[in-house]
């Protein structure tokens, strides 16, 4: 490639060809197909059940299409993007991260799955209002709506830069025709359409990993080398000890913010919530949550894999520095095309990969969503029952307005910077205070409807300062962060290296390594963005707890014992039987006096 600039080595890398095209638009088509299935030549439900079937499946679902849905759904396109992005820009730190996403699951088996499951609900939203109050119900209800509508827009554009790395289509050519093929789909077939989909969809993530780390290690020559080319720049690295919660990634923000941040994510989340109520018992349930670990930690070792696989592609020419790759989180598809490019069929093997993790996530958000708005904002201010027809229409209503907003929000989240960070930070305004309040709720007897509601608007207040401002002062380069190092000496074509390397001379070392001039004075907002979750959830937890008793708690013997988690459903039992018989023994005694 010699005498080539960067711009005809991009160019030469576009290599999507019909075979290319055919596999991703066979992935879309299947897709469809299976949404044509479940809405209109399976036997339909009978009457009476047709939102039961809508939005979980009669509860009647099977344990390994739900545990491969809730897979699908988490690991979102930011995922299998943005990780193996993180891997290369700051090293493995970030995948200690698996400490807490096992913790997590011990967590949410114990204290908040039994609850929700037993209840039977629909809307998680529904617990708040039996619970506390009804004003907690909306509460929750609205904050996740926003959430979902802040998120969903960063999943669909993540694939969307990968498509536009691998064939040069325009981002907002290609995000309007594959999100209406998943508007139409989730809106005719419901959760069963989403669960199927999501399985294909899941499939074809492994299979795209799976494929470019065998033949990308083969093409680096083998994996001593991506392991020693890693080592050397210090990307395989121990767990950092220290604990500073200003530090972006140490074993402290990764374990216990990552079971926090997990916790909201899995365990209390609509949209994860609303798989496990599809399964029939809890024994299902529990299998299911414990199949979605293990996938989603094979997962996540493969993504950070081939974040290392890239460094070792391009341990002499950073494709960053060089504008091969426009933006962070096309590193991976810049790899797939520069490896699988000759092979027709592959990168659109890849691309349909990723696409689908996408799709099962927008499925997933506007399935949940459908749920959340029925069952939240109609049903609760409607003076008469809803008829079968009506509840139908809002359902796919829902579905199709929210999908179309969220196309449209693409064009914002376009001028926001690297999406995994992103996407924790902005989901954590809303999740800190979600969680805290479910936690006062599943946990904590003595806190009331006032108090939780008092607690979650000044953690969502304070988080949505801190997030805000932790922004900002990336945007300004008030806040830092230390990148591993970079070189672009064995770089073969001409380019004109980017900021902040610009003032470097072209093909030259680069130690892109990011830092203040100065010690910079202790602000809240300089924490990890892992303890934001936590951090919301403690500010609405201990704020409920004073204003609770403030105002006169709950009196825990009068409460539901079935609205608590099981060890709290024991306590309040010993409770009632300890005041049961100490009644008796004093009626009793009043008896022995009287005779």
């Amino acid at each position: 490639m010699a005498g080539l600039n960067v711009d005809d080595v991009k160019v030469s890398l576009q290599k999507f060809g019909l075979y290319d095209y055919v596999v991703f638009v066979l992935m879309l088509l299947s897709c469809a197909m299976i949404g044509v299935y479940f809405g209109f030549l399976k036997k339909k439900a009978k009457k009476g059940e047709a939102e039961a079937d809508y939005l979980v499946g009669n509860r009647q679902m099977k344990v390994i299409p739900v545990s491969l849905s809730l897979i699908a759904s988490f690991i979102s396109g930011i995922s299998l993007l943005g990780t193996p992005t993180e891997i290369y820009l700051y090293g493995v730190q970030y995948m200690y991260i698996v400490g807490g996403v096992i913790t997590m699951g011990f967590i949410m088996m114990y204290f908040y799955l039994p609850v929700f499951h037993n209840l039977k609900l629909t809307s998680t939203y529904q617990y708040l209002q039996t619970r506390f109050d009804r004003r907690m119900r909306l509460f929750g209800s609205i904050l996740f709506t926003l959430a979902t509508m802040a998120w969903l827009p960063i999943v669909i554009y993540v694939p969307a830069l990968a498509f536009n790395q691998v064939t040069g289509i325009n981002v907002h050519l290609i995000t309007p025709i594959v999100c209406v093929i998943c508007i139409f789909y989730t809106c005719v077939g419901g959760l069963k359409a989403v669960v199927w989909t999501d399985v294909v969809q899941t499939v074809l993530m492994f299979g795209a990993m799976v494929l470019i780390i065998v033949k990308g290690t083969l093409d680096v020559g083998g994996l001593s080398v991506v392991v020693d080319r890693a080592k050397a720049s210090g990307r395989i690295e121990g767990p950092d000890l220290r604990f500073d919660m200003t530090t972006r990634h140490n074993i402290y923000s990764c374990v216990i913010g990552g079971v926090v941040y997990w916790l909201k994510t899995n365990a209390v989340s609509q949209n994860m919530i609303q798989r496990y109520l599809s399964l029939p018992t809890m024994a299902a349930a529990k299998k299911a949550l414990w199949t979605f670990i293990f996938g989603t930690l094979v997962l996540l070792a493969l993504c950070c894999y081939s974040g290392l696989l890239i460094y070792a592609k391009y341990y002499d020419c950073d494709p960053l520095t060089t504008k091969l790759a426009n933006a962070k989180d096309q590193l991976l598809p810049l790899l797939v095309m520069d490896t699988l490019g000759d092979f027709p069929g592959l990168p659109g093997l890849f691309v349909a990969g990723v696409f689908s993790a996408a799709l099962s996530s927008l499925s997933t958000g506007l399935n949940s969503m459908s749920a959340v708005v029925l069952e939240d904002f109609f049903k609760p201010f409607s003076n008469r029952p809803l008829s079968e027809k009506q509840t139908s229409i809002i359902m796919r209503a829902v579905v199709a307005v929210f999908g179309t907003m969220c196309v449209a929000l693409v064009l914002v989240v376009e001028r926001l910077g690297s999406v995994l960070q992103l996407s924790m930070s902005l989901g954590s305004v809303s999740n800190g205070p979600l969680l805290g309040i479910f936690t006062l709720g599943v946990l904590i007897p003595w806190a009331n409807g006032t108090g939780a509601i008092v607690g979650g608007s000044i953690g969502l207040a304070v988080m949505i300062w801190v997030c805000l401002k932790a922004q900002l002062a990336i945007a300004t380069g008030e806040l830092t962060f230390e990148l591993k190092p970079v070189d672009t000496r064995g770089c073969s074509y001409h380019f004109i290296a980017s900021e902040p390397m610009s003032m470097l001379a072209m093909n030259s070392t680069v130690s892109p390594i990011e830092s203040t001039p100065a010690e910079p004075e202790f602000a809240l907002y300089h924490i990890s963005y892992l303890w934001y979750t936590t951090m919301g959830a403690m500010i609405t937890i201990i704020i409920a707890v004073i204003v609770s008793f403030i105002v006169g708690p709950n009196k825990p013997d009068e409460m539901n014992p079935n609205l608590f988690s099981p060890f709290i459903q024991r306590i309040l039992m010993r409770r009632r039987i300890a005041a049961r018989t100490q009644l008796e023994m004093a009626t009793g005694g009043i008896k022995e006096i009287i005779q």
